[in-house]
Order: structure tokens, then sequence, then C-alpha cells
């Protein structure tokens, strides 16, 4: 059995829509950008799953997820103010999507970090021309 890490999967799919989805020029600084992922990556099904409710569209997969990380589980609701008892009621991909909702704002920062650079390239080519 696996261990799943949420940290490196919800950074990575952080990643995966700044790849995909993100134009560097469209953003006057990084800290904008970072705003608005922040903003709308928290409805992302393709990062949190909080948009339909599911990340993983699969219950036996959030399972497995959330094997070894309960302790991350009781965090997310401490930081929420959510009853672990009812959220667990609500089924593995509640939890799941709880626990990347959770992380979001570490991993984009995590990102921003990996990105910087590129970013910073980008403002510097249209410098210098």
């Amino acid at each position: 059995m696996r261990n799943y890490n949420y940290q490196e999967a919800v950074k990575n799919d952080v990643m995966d829509y700044i790849k995909n989805e993100i134009d560097f020029k469209d953003f006057d600084n990084i800290d904008e950008l970072e705003e608005k992922l922040n903003d709308d990556l928290f409805t992302e099904d393709s990062v949190t799953g909080n948009g339909s409710g599911s990340y993983t569209f699969n219950t036996y997969e959030a399972e497995e997820n959330l094997c070894h990380n309960i302790a991350l589980l009781k965090e997310a609701c401490e930081e929420f103010g959510s009853d672990i008892g009812e959220l667990v009621q609500k089924g593995a991909e509640s939890c799941d999507v709880t626990i990347r909702c959770y992380l979001l704002g570490q991993a984009i920062t995590e990102a921003m970090k990996e990105v910087e650079y590129e970013f910073d390239e980008i403002y510097e080519e249209d410098e210098e021309a």
C-alpha cells in the first residue's frame, strides 16, 4: 500500500494548472498570479475537487489516498471548523477534497517559488525588447 503525499500531489496539480491554463503575460507581477490562483483553484476540480465535491470521482481511490493521512484530515477539519465525524459520514471523497482545500494555499506558495524564475524571465525579455 502506498502512502499518499497530499502536499506533493496538490502542488503538482497546481503546477499542471499553471502550465496548461496560465499565461504569465496576463499578470503584472507574481503576487497577482498567486492571488488569482488562490481565488480560482479552491473550486477547481483538477486541483481540489471542491467544485463538484470529488477530485478522484472514485470512492476507492479517495479511501486509498486517506490511508495514513487521518491526522492531516483532523488538521483540515480543525482549520475549517468542521466536525470530523460528520465529514467522514459524507464519505471518503468529501474527506479527500477537504484535505486538498486545506493544503491549497501552501501548495500555491510552493508552486510560486518554482515558477518565479520563469515568470521573471518573461518580464526581463519584455523589458529588453
